[in-house]
Formats: structure tokens, sequence, C-alpha cells
């Protein structure tokens, strides 16, 4: 598989290029930092893939599937959309614009390499004419996850945002239950970050006060229906109830 990297996160996309280039069926064709620059190489590389990012200087990944039609190619590369930010309209926006594949950051290599793979073997890709809430029950559990944090309002930077999502993720992977938290969870993400249980603890907790302070907090008192209220939740309640949210999601799906 012939791959475009386009993301004006330079070191990102060198990381991008030395995981690729250990896989024997991925290979990185060209790189692109800017829409402009993504256009161009489409025309001249023919990529099978282009691995797309939304936010970009110049022009946007909006902008280069606007345009992307009207380029004189021979045949049309799938395009893969990687971005920060996952909302419904975006979503809706993409389809209509003919991305086949969705893809939310931060992500892990591994899954992002699997994702190719499979999205590559599915000839259909995304359908431009299916509605946000079709799109929402294609989503992985790791997406989805991802999408809940966002609608709550997390701050993305934080570190609680990438402890508080990977936390969700082991729990719909092992089965939640309370005491797993500062046995086995916080211990777990501490030693993979270099860091205490009780900073990850921490962090979580600060990036649940920064949502409800500051972010989506009727969303989050819905979440948690019915036990939050006006006070707010706790770590091992956010963590289960998206949990919940994110398993329901993905029966319906």
């Amino acid at each position: 598989m012939r791959i475009l990297v386009v993301d004006n996160n330079v070191e990102l996309c060198a990381a991008l290029q030395d995981y690729f280039d250990t896989q024997p069926d991925l290979e990185v064709v060209g790189l692109a930092y800017d829409g402009e620059q993504a256009l161009t190489q489409i025309t001249e590389l023919q990529p099978d893939v282009v691995l797309l990012d939304i936010t970009m200087p110049y022009l946007d990944g909006l902008g280069v599937m606007e345009r992307l039609h009207s380029l004189n190619l021979k045949r049309k590369p799938k395009v893969f959309v990687i971005t920060a930010f996952g909302t419904d309209n975006l979503l809706a926006r993409l389809m209509a614009l003919g991305a086949d594949y969705f893809m939310v950051k931060p992500f892990k290599l591994e899954i992002l390499a699997q994702r190719l793979r499979e999205f590559a073997q599915n000839s259909q890709g995304m359908i431009a004419s299916e509605t946000a809430s079709t799109v929402e029950s294609r989503l992985t559990i790791d997406q989805k996850v991802t999408q809940l944090l966002h609608n709550m309002g997390v701050p993305p930077h934080y570190k609680g945002f990438s402890y508080l999502k990977e936390a969700v993720l082991m729990c719909t992977e092992d089965g939640y239950f309370a005491g797993g938290l500062t046995k086995d969870i916080y211990p777990t993400l501490a030693k993979k970050y270099r860091t205490t249980a009780s900073g990850v603890e921490a962090a979580i907790r600060n990036a649940i006060v920064a949502a409800w302070e500051h972010g989506n907090t009727s969303f989050i008192r819905r979440l948690c229906e019915p036990y939050c209220d006006e006070r707010m939740p706790t770590n091992s309640l956010i963590i289960a109830k998206i949990a919940e949210e994110s398993q329901i999601n993905k029966a319906r799906g």
C-alpha cells in the first residue's frame, strides 16, 4: 500500500514514516506539511491512500478534499482522515466530501496500521450519503471514548486526557470493578508513563475538574445519571460511565 502522509506536525510525520518503513506491506511515498503540498504530491505520486490531517496551514484538510475532485487523476486515492477533533458535524462534512475513513488522535501506531489494512480490504469505504449517526455506529470503541471525552470538554492537552482514555479502554477490555483503579489501572498507567499511581489519579482528577468547571457540565450530568446532580462525579464513576456508554454504542452498531 502506497501512502502519502499529510500533517503539519513534522515529528508525527517522521514517526509515521519510521514505523511504516518497518512494515513490509506499507510504503510512505511522500510527506506533505500543508494542503497545497498535499495536492501537488497527490498529483505527482498517485498514492493509494492519503493519510490526511484536518488542521494545517495555507489549505486545511477540508480544503484538500474539496479540491481533490478537480485534480486530473487516473485513480482517486482513498482518504484516511486523522484529527484531534471528532464532532458529528465534522464527520458529516468529511463524508459529504468523500472521506473513506476517520480516526481520532491520539492513536497507537499499531492500531493505525491495522486500520489501514482493514480499510484497504474494504473497497466500499464510507458512503458519502450516510448520516452522522450512521458514521458514529462505525466508530471503534477507541474513537467513541475519545469522542465522549471531547463531548465532556476534557482538555486534550491535559495529561489526564490520555490517562482517562486509557483507563476507560482497559475497563472495556477487562471489565470494570472499582477496586481495580487503585490496585491495577493507576499502577499500570504509572509504569507506562513513568510516573506514580497518585500522579495518574491526580491528573485524571484535574482533567475531570476542568471539564466540570469549564466544559460541558450538562453532558456530564446526563452521562452519569442518576448518580450525578450538582456534585462533580468521582474518577471511578466517570470511567465506569464512559466505558458503559462506549460499549452500548458499539452494541447498537
